[in-house]
């Protein structure tokens, strides 16, 4: 069995961050370790608001030492980050980094950039993304930006799909090993599918889901990516079976999200698909 550190925000009410990531990677059989950035009421796209607090520093590296008190770092097999509730948080999550490696060589950190999105009200605490782009970077084995966090990481507008296999392997220049582009947007080949880009040393693949039509647009859904390629990778699926595996069990979550005409992602109605996907989608590897 794997075990998966998970550092990322979480909701009372909904899917996003670790309660978006959690429950899928569990159900692929991973044992989850989550720490709380934050707790909120609900995700903060709600027109209402929401209640809730960032968690104060020092609090994820108290639970840290309590976990190395118990000696149970070396059992720890990757570190995913997400949503950050402070800058000061960022330094805490690469010293906890630092001691699970110190403690597992060959443990993963898996980076999920979250830096926000203004105009759809997802909001980052100041100098988080200066940590993500000049501190999180050099230390990452996977990172998993979507668009804008992949121009902000690279410092460059990003108008179509060559430039954006240029950016990614902009990353790979700097030790990441792999970078899994979440939402190609307005970068995509055909911009009325969902596309996801997977850069690797060794090639480059696009894979494709339906785009459905929400009234509002779920939240979380990054958040789902990247826990369930993590996870993919492993429960020892090569770099290609997980990306194809984590698109379609997304499909899946989405579909089931617009089936029901909800606003929160239906995790739990969809989740054989997290442990069984129903590959309709492969990867193609681009030229």
């Amino acid at each position: 069995m794997k075990r998966i550190l998970s550092i990322q925000s979480h909701v009372v009410f909904g899917c996003a961050g670790n309660s978006a990531a959690v429950f899928p990677m569990r159900r692929l059989g991973m044992e989850v370790w989550p720490i709380n950035t934050v707790q909120f009421s609900n995700h903060t796209q709600y027109a209402a608001g929401w209640q809730g607090m960032a968690m104060p520093a020092g609090h994820i590296s108290g639970l840290i030492k309590g976990l190395a008190d118990i000696d149970v770092l070396a059992q720890c097999d990757a570190v995913l980050s997400g949503y950050l509730g402070s800058a000061e948080q960022g330094d805490e999550i690469l010293a906890v980094v630092a001691a699970v490696k110190a403690a597992n060589p060959n443990a993963l950190y898996f980076c999920d950039p979250v830096m926000g999105h203004p105009e759809k009200g997802c909001i980052v605490a100041p100098g988080v993304t200066r940590f993500l782009t000049e501190q999180a970077l050099p230390v990452a084995d996977i990172m998993a930006p979507n668009l804008l966090e992949l121009e902000t990481l690279c410092a460059t507008q990003l108008p179509d799909l060559a430039h954006t296999r240029a950016a990614a392997h902009q990353l790979l220049a700097k030790g990441v090993s792999m970078v899994l582009v979440k939402h190609l947007g307005r970068a995509a080949q055909d911009v009325s599918r969902f596309e996801m880009l997977l850069a690797t040393p060794q090639g480059d693949y696009l894979v494709a889901r339906p785009l459905y039509e929400f009234a509002k647009q779920p939240v979380g859904v990054g958040d789902l990516i990247s826990a369930l390629m993590l996870a993919n990778l492993q429960a020892g699926h090569d770099p290609i079976s997980a990306f194809e595996r984590t698109n379609a069990a997304v499909d899946a979550v989405l579909l089931k999200t617009w089936q029901a005409g909800a606003y929160e992602l239906q995790l739990i109605a969809a989740q054989q698909a997290f442990a069984e996907p129903m590959i309709a989608h492969r990867a193609v590897r681009l030229a």
